[in-house]
């Protein structure tokens, strides 16, 4: 079985500080706007989509609590979908899209989504204690 990519959207980039262009927009709402962008342009039934994967690194403040879950119902996926953050450093939004692929590859879905959320203005690097 074959895992294709049929659509990729970004949000755009900033400085990475308080005053930065994106501080005002929580990562929540960067979130929300692809999942809805993604619906919107390929008129997407979401009830087809069996999970989302979402790699983020500093899990803690307004990106923790399971970013990708608290999106998908942001965006109206609906109640259904499953969703897990991750965090593998600087490639989370690529280990994402190898676990979705993977999961299609072998069989386990037919239709995830997955990606990548970081808003480093609104929660710097380190904020979550870690020992790195």
């Amino acid at each position: 079985m074959e895992a294709y990519i049929y659509d990729s959207v970004r949000t755009p980039r900033g400085i990475g500080k308080g005053n930065g262009s994106l501080a005002p927009v929580s990562p929540v709402q960067l979130l929300t706007t692809l999942l809805s962008a993604l619906k919107e342009r390929n008129n997407l039934d979401t009830t087809l989509v069996e999970d989302l994967i979402v790699g983020c690194v500093t899990q803690i403040g307004e990106q923790g609590g399971n970013i990708a879950k608290v999106a998908a119902q942001c965006s109206n996926y609906g109640d259904h979908l499953s969703a897990v953050s991750l965090n593998r450093y600087c490639a989370s939004g690529l280990e994402a899209i190898n676990q979705g692929a993977a999961m299609i590859k072998s069989g386990w879905s037919n239709l995830i989504i997955a990606g990548g959320v970081e808003s480093m203005s609104r929660v710097p690097m380190g904020l979550d204690g870690s020992a790195w």
